[in-house]
């Protein structure tokens, strides 16, 4: 029986986005192992019959000098575990851990790169040098003969080609981490006052600060409850502070819904689903759920996003920090009850045509075996 390690940053990440690929990966006869810093989804994930294992790795801390100790302990953890093929998920827990399966001479690794994140895609000098000091560890990290990266669009892929951290022939794409179709099912709009909703980390580079400057717009113009859900992080330099988020919510602009961990009672809850994110997004999972639930989408046109929207079709796309420009395409389905209905039946159909979790596991295994076939 072969075994996997699957490697995370965050516990959330590993129950919220690799718990499905799990599953189905015991059934295709993988022993499955989780490893990932302690949090509150590890009883669950045990209590389903998964092994796991701790790695401490700091959230607040950007560059991997400052955690030598972290990648040199992953590389003993994959020694005493033998590893044969790890996954690793999430900018940091890609490269820490490729670093470390170098040193532990694992001999298949396989990376998803979920996005760019802060590093490369940061304007500001922190970002810069960072981003000058890391891409020759990536190189290092990438360079192993039974790497495979995996891409959930091709911006990203291409970026990194042509950056020279990976050679083409390495890579992938598989677009987002999949859909359990038979969860996220159509549902009908509530009644009452149109919500429109965004979900994610509450970061001003996600677009929280264009959302609120479009509901100010749209105050004045039409009926909307702007609802955020998800908390700040305190680990990224772009997070909005709970302060800020409190205000808003007192003032009325919008309402901070906080943590939730029952998204499918939140989308049917909802009419609309935004991301004005103003960088490039791997497949943001909130889209490809909203959308299996049957809800039309208004993101903005950035890598990732526009992978899942089709202007016009199930959702519309705007320019990013263009916060007229997204109130009036929030305006436009707030105002057409049809419309919406439309766009969301043509998105709950893409899903089921490229993004249930069915496929992506699917994808995601024959991965892991071309990886095993070629060393």
């Amino acid at each position: 029986m072969s075994k996997v390690i699957l490697v995370a940053n965050t516990d959330w990440y590993l129950y919220n986005y690799r718990f499905s690929l799990a599953k189905f990966l015991v059934e295709e006869g993988y022993q499955v192992v989780f490893c990932s810093p302690s949090g509150k989804y590890i009883p669950f994930l045990q209590g389903q019959g998964f092994r796991w294992i701790e790695w401490q790795v700091g959230r607040k801390t950007l560059a991997p000098w400052h955690e030598i100790t972290s990648i040199l302990k992953l590389a003993q953890l994959y020694r005493r575990e033998k590893s044969e093929l790890v996954h690793h998920h999430t900018i940091k827990a890609v490269l820490y851990g490729s670093l470390a399966a170098r040193l532990a001479r694992v001999p298949r690794v396989v990376n998803s790169i979920t996005g760019r994140g802060y590093i490369f895609t940061g304007k500001d000098y922190t970002a810069r040098l960072l981003r000058s000091s890391i891409k020759p560890l990536y190189r290092l990290a990438f360079r192993a003969p039974g790497n495979a990266v995996i891409f959930e669009n091709n911006i990203d892929r291409q970026y990194f080609v042509e950056n020279n951290i990976v050679s083409p022939e390495h890579t992938w794409l598989i677009e987002g981490v999949g859909v359990n179709t038979e969860i996220f099912i159509p549902l009908p709009e509530p009644e009452g006052i149109p919500i429109i909703m965004m979900a994610g980390r509450m970061l001003w580079d996600k677009g929280v600060g264009v959302l609120v400057e479009a509901a100010r717009f749209l105050r004045s113009r039409t009926q909307a409850r702007v609802v955020l859900v998800g908390m700040p992080d305190p680990g990224n330099p772009n997070t909005v502070d709970e302060a800020t988020l409190r205000q808003w919510d007192q003032e009325g602009v919008i309402e901070w819904w906080g943590w939730r961990d029952d998204m499918r009672e939140v989308y049917a809850s909802s009419h609309i689903i935004t991301l004005p994110t103003t960088y490039g997004e791997g497949v943001p999972t909130v889209l490809l759920e909203g959308a299996a639930c049957a809800r039309p989408l208004v993101v903005t046109d950035v890598p990732g996003c526009n992978s899942v929207v089709t202007n016009g079709i199930n959702g519309f796309l705007v320019k990013p920090e263009d916060p007229q420009g997204l109130a009036d395409a929030l305006e436009s389905l707030l105002l057409d009850p049809v419309l919406r209905n439309r766009m969301g039946q043509a998105g709950r159909q893409l899903v089921l045509e490229k993004y249930s979790s069915q496929l992506v596991n699917q994808a995601t295994l024959r991965v892991y075996q071309a990886v095993q076939e070629n060393v």
